[in-house]
């Protein structure tokens, strides 16, 4: 009785030989299945894959750069803006962005109840920022040109305007303190000398009494004493001094007429 041939892969699993579901192979098993997603790479035998460049700058391709946000914020009294630019930035670019969104938010920033504390903080969040890009080496590899960083923050007007009212603000109080104390210190005027003689500047309207030397043909009367509040203390022919706003301490003068 002939013996059947066996049947198409009945027997054991055998990696030269032909294979239940696919031709054969002198090669081996087929790969497997890439999972969807990850695209192949062709990699020449015996070499590793290269790691991929790191990212340069977003505005002009230029590396090394950073990653970091610069921050900006608008005030209009009732609504706000918060802005910001995220990275990478190489150093040209990146301290171009902050100084110029830090000096829009300089000036743009207070106009709102709420923006006059965001400003200050947006500010201050943008050194950070700041900080990265300083430690950068210029950039190099670009393939635009690099925005220009431009004159440094505190030289521009907006924060010149803004340092100058941070001065005022703190210096006014105690200025205003002290120009009270020196006001408050000045004593009284107790009116010309005794001894002094003296001449009347405005005889059609209010007294005013003007020292002159007493050989002066200028000079009218010589002052001879204070008048006490008894009223009978002058010498006979003697005129009265009566200021018009009296103060505290100040007496009226007896006036003795000079005769030329």
């Amino acid at each position: 009785m002939a013996t059947p041939p066996p049947q198409h892969g009945a027997g054991p699993y055998h990696p030269y030989g032909p294979q239940q579901g696919g031709p054969h192979s002198p090669y081996g098993p087929p790969p497997q299945a890439v999972p969807y997603g990850v695209p192949p790479q062709a990699v020449p035998y015996g070499h590793q894959p290269m790691p991929q460049a790191p990212y340069g700058c977003r505005v002009c391709g230029a590396q090394p750069a950073a990653r970091a946000t610069v921050r900006g914020h608008q005030g209009m009294l009732v609504l706000m803006r918060f802005l910001r630019r995220e990275g990478p930035f190489c150093r040209d670019c990146g301290l171009a962005t902050y100084r110029k969104m830090s000096a829009d938010t300089l000036w743009q920033g207070w106009w709102g109840p709420l923006s006059v504390f965001i400003t200050p903080v947006t500010v201050l969040m943008n050194l950070g920022a700041r900080s990265r890009f300083v430690k950068l080496a210029p950039p190099a590899g670009h393939i635009l040109p690099p925005l220009s960083p431009g004159k440094p923050l505190w030289r521009r007007p907006p924060a010149l305007v803004f340092l100058a009212a941070t001065v005022l603000i703190a210096v006014a109080p105690p200025l205003l303190v002290l120009l009270g104390l020196m006001a408050g210190d000045d004593e009284p005027s107790t009116g010309p000398a005794i001894g002094t003689c003296v001449r009347d500047a405005d005889k059609l309207r209010n007294e005013k009494l003007v020292p002159e030397a007493c050989g002066s043909p200028l000079a009218e009367y010589l002052v001879t004493k204070e008048r006490g509040t008894g009223g009978a203390d002058c010498a006979d022919g003697d005129l009265i001094s009566v200021p018009e706003k009296w103060a505290e301490g100040v007496h009226s003068l007896c006036l003795t007429p000079l005769h030329h």
